[in-house]
């Protein structure tokens, strides 16, 4: 098990270039399964997921080639449906969250799809009842293997049909999607996800000749086609990058240029920044955070406790509430995190009280922040990072911290974020990788 050790104190300066979106890379390269044709992504993130998944591809007989650090040709012409049922795509399926987006394009092109039991982070229930629900109604039977933990579906013919989504789920809403596109006759998905890597998607979808009206609101329509077609697509800067850069410049007083940040993606992203006191600048597609020696919580206009959640986009991303966290216990002010969506998210807190920070874990959904203000710094540690967006906040209060410290289990971290050692490294932060 590899771990960063953290010098902490050091003023970073200089310029950082987001990664291409995890998520949306997930989503896309799931995708690539719908068509017989080429299909070029590009911008495509060097993490563990992504590379993960592109591994499934290839053991199904995706033919995948590299053409240069970020950019790949995938065909997926001759798929060995065989392999799906196999004890390796089972085991490697399983290591890997966004392994579940197969099955809407497997079931709309194949009409057989194989869903393990998901792995991915430990952050609480994550269930499959939308994907699942939304199969079915476009004509999908499935099983569930008790004994092999896998989800057996099938259909003779997808037919498109309504469908009132319970949730709004980015990967039910991003599967049954995929899965309708090829179906006979027109689907409905109301209550649809609406985040900009699922616009990438229907974007990337409809430049293969699918035919969707809605994009970009909560109710989708999709007119079945025959088939897909090849294209080229881009992947978006991944906006939990662009707002975990912009908390480490806050807590350690940096000077920083994210550049080329997808601004116009970015949502409600900036303002939830700057309400924590956080000055940043937008210049065109790049976003400039000064170094700045305080920062202060901002309150509602009635002078009570500013509270912070996550909602369904364009509200903010559960991703980020880890980072504005751990950002808050330097500000002066306090602040409510109150993270709906995942119970076991909050409780990485304990290892930022070890470090001196000042946090009340109200229950596994709330975190009370008391900003120090700077008065005293957090000290450095020994711990572990429990989940992606955990462990790199965990790196962000590493690295303002005073002394050293160690953090285990940074797998989690190389789950979500490319090179991000060297890339900060490069800025005058002194992390070790060990």
């Amino acid at each position: 098990m590899a771990s960063f050790e953290v010098i902490g104190g050091n003023k970073l300066n200089g310029t950082i270039i987001p990664q291409g979106a995890k998520n949306e890379a997930l989503q896309i390269i799931s995708a690539v399964l719908l068509s017989a044709e080429e299909i070029i992504i590009e911008n495509i993130p060097n993490i563990i997921d992504v590379n993960l998944l592109i591994d499934l591809l290839k053991e199904m007989g995706v033919k995948v080639k590299q053409i240069n650090d970020d950019i790949y040709s995938f065909i997926a012409d001759d798929i060995d449906i065989d392999y799906l049922a196999s004890p390796t795509f089972r085991n490697k399926g399983g290591m890997l969250r966004g392994s579940v987006m197969l099955a809407g394009p497997l079931l709309a092109r194949f009409k057989k799809a194989y869903i393990p039991k998901p792995g991915g982070d430990k952050i609480g229930r994550r269930r499959l009842d939308t994907h699942i629900i939304g199969f079915e109604k476009l004509g999908a039977a499935f099983n569930y293997d008790d004994n092999l933990h896998v989800f057996t579906l099938k259909a003779s013919q997808l037919k498109g049909a309504f469908m009132l989504l319970d949730e709004p789920s980015v990967t039910g809403t991003a599967n049954i999607l995929m899965a309708s596109v090829l179906a006979e006759g027109k689907t409905t998905i109301y209550n649809a996800a609406c985040e900009p890597y699922l616009q990438q998607l229907c974007k990337m979808l409809v430049a293969m000749g699918a035919k969707i009206f809605g994009i970009g609101s909560n109710m989708l329509v999709i007119e079945g086609v025959e088939k897909l077609n090849g294209t080229t697509h881009r992947i978006l800067p991944d906006m939990i990058e662009v707002g975990s850069f912009i908390g480490l410049a806050a807590m350690t007083q940096s000077n920083l240029t994210i550049q080329g940040a997808g601004v116009e993606h970015l949502g409600i992203i900036p303002e939830k920044f700057r309400q924590l006191g956080i000055h940043l600048k937008i210049d065109g597609d790049n976003i400039i955070i000064p170094e700045q020696e305080f920062y202060e919580i901002e309150t509602f206009l009635d002078g009570s406790i500013l509270t912070m959640s996550d909602h369904p986009w364009p509200g903010f991303t559960p991703d980020l509430l880890s980072i504005v966290l751990v950002v808050a216990t330097q500000a002066k002010g306090s602040i409510l995190i109150h993270q709906k969506m995942f119970e076991s998210r909050l409780f990485f807190v304990d290892k930022l009280i070890d470090m001196g920070a000042q946090i009340i874990l109200c229950d596994p959904h709330r975190a009370t922040v008391i900003g120090l203000g700077r008065r005293n710094k957090l000290r450095g540690i020994t711990m572990s990072s429990p989940d992606i967006r955990a462990g790199q906040a965990l790196l962000i209060a590493a690295l303002s911290a005073e002394g050293k410290s160690t953090i285990q289990n940074i797998e989690q971290i190389d789950r979500g974020y490319q090179f991000i050692d060297q890339r900060l490294n490069a800025l005058g932060a002194s992390i070790t990788r060990k």
